[in-house]
């Protein structure tokens, strides 16, 4: 599986591992909204990601803005790759708050 949630005592993570595309969609918004709700901390790993489409930028788009109006700290952890980065600036995400 792609998308991957963890919560611990302190935090909620999410793992990207692979490509993330629409047919993964509607299980990535459960685990943001699942993630967001914890009212934990929540860390985004993309370190293993390989691709992500505009349907998957949009989801972190849409969490980043639900992390800032509800209060939830949204760090991007590890190392993003160079193809994710390249489709979060064709896509006009560029600018995530929560980017490194």
């Amino acid at each position: 599986m792609p998308v991957i949630f963890e919560e611990s005592d302190g935090i909620a993570l999410i793992r990207i591992d692979g490509d993330v595309n629409i047919a993964m969609a509607a299980e990535m918004k459960e685990l943001l909204v699942k993630a967001l709700a914890s009212g934990k901390p929540l860390h985004v790993s993309m370190a293993n990601a390989t691709e992500l489409d505009v349907t998957a930028l949009q989801l972190f788009y849409a969490a980043e803005r639900e992390a800032a109006k509800s209060g939830v700290r949204l760090t991007l952890d590890d190392r993003v790759p160079e193809e994710i980065l390249s489709a979060m600036t064709d896509g006009g995400f560029a600018k995530f708050q929560f980017q490194l």
